[in-house]
């Protein structure tokens, strides 16, 4: 895609699942990425992973605190020279009825989900404005902030803010030519996804899922995401800011 040579990437959550396929994409399009993850054995299998592919490196650091977000910034800008991109990725799930949920459980979803996204994308937009850089900054929501889904109501919460964060930084920060926008994928195959399935116990929940959910007929694969970030990215999309690409198979569209 056109733009993308030579860009300085930070991947947040990019250890695993969709944010380290976006890792390799931004690599394969000849950009240089950091990655982060919140598990150092995970990073590390990560880099060595990418390591094939281009100029990457990484650390495990926690979004959701101030501290770790600093360290991540300062580490990123530190191994490649300043940041262009963020995909801004970290993420977590899990499945549990509205009635059931804890206020720990949902502080939790929300200080990942929520407020490390919004840690994550200042620590970077302060970094362009202050360089006086053009840059770019995609956000990671869901169809699940679109729509609600059951079982899901603090990951749906978390997800709807991002949403919305990424809209008001999108009005916010494109007077200094940095454009924000937002990804909403669907059922994507990712190891979270299938760890969320595999703890189902009535019948084959992927198949019955796709079945009932995704007009297209298969679950969405982490590479589809991928794609959505460096086009995003990307000069092809010089002019989209402020808007929410949804990848789902046509999920939303089923009544």
């Amino acid at each position: 895609m056109r733009g993308l040579i030579g860009k300085r990437v930070l991947v947040s959550g990019g250890s695993s699942g969709i944010g380290l396929a976006a890792a390799r994409r931004f690599l394969e399009e000849g950009c240089r990425v950091f990655v982060s993850g919140l598990d150092p054995t995970e990073v590390e299998r990560a880099v060595n992973e990418l390591r094939p592919h281009g100029d990457v490196a990484g650390g495990a650091f926690d979004v959701s605190r101030e501290s770790d977000v600093a360290a991540l910034m300062a580490a990123a800008v530190r191994e490649l020279g300043a940041v262009d991109v963020l995909a801004n990725n970290a993420g977590i799930a899990w499945r549990e009825p509205f009635l059931e949920i804890t206020p720990e459980h949902f502080d939790k979803m929300l200080a990942v989900n929520l407020r490390g996204m919004f840690l994550v994308g200042q620590a970077v937009g302060r970094h362009l404005v202050a360089r006086g850089a053009a840059g770019v900054i995609v956000n990671m929501s869901s169809t699940n902030g679109i729509a609600g889904e059951e079982d899901y109501a603090h990951y749906n919460a978390s997800k709807g803010g991002v949403l919305l964060l990424g809209k008001t930084m999108a009005v916010e920060l494109g007077r200094h030519g940095i454009r924000v926008n937002t990804l909403c994928p669907g059922y994507i195959r990712t190891p979270l996804n299938a760890s969320i399935a595999g703890a189902m116990t009535d019948g084959d929940f992927e198949t019955d899922y796709i079945k009932d959910r995704i007009p297209l007929g298969r679950a969405g694969l982490a590479e589809d995401v991928a794609a959505a970030y460096a086009f995003l990215a990307s000069d092809d999309a010089s002019f989209v800011h402020g808007a929410e690409l949804v990848i789902d198979g046509g999920q939303l569209a089923v009544m």
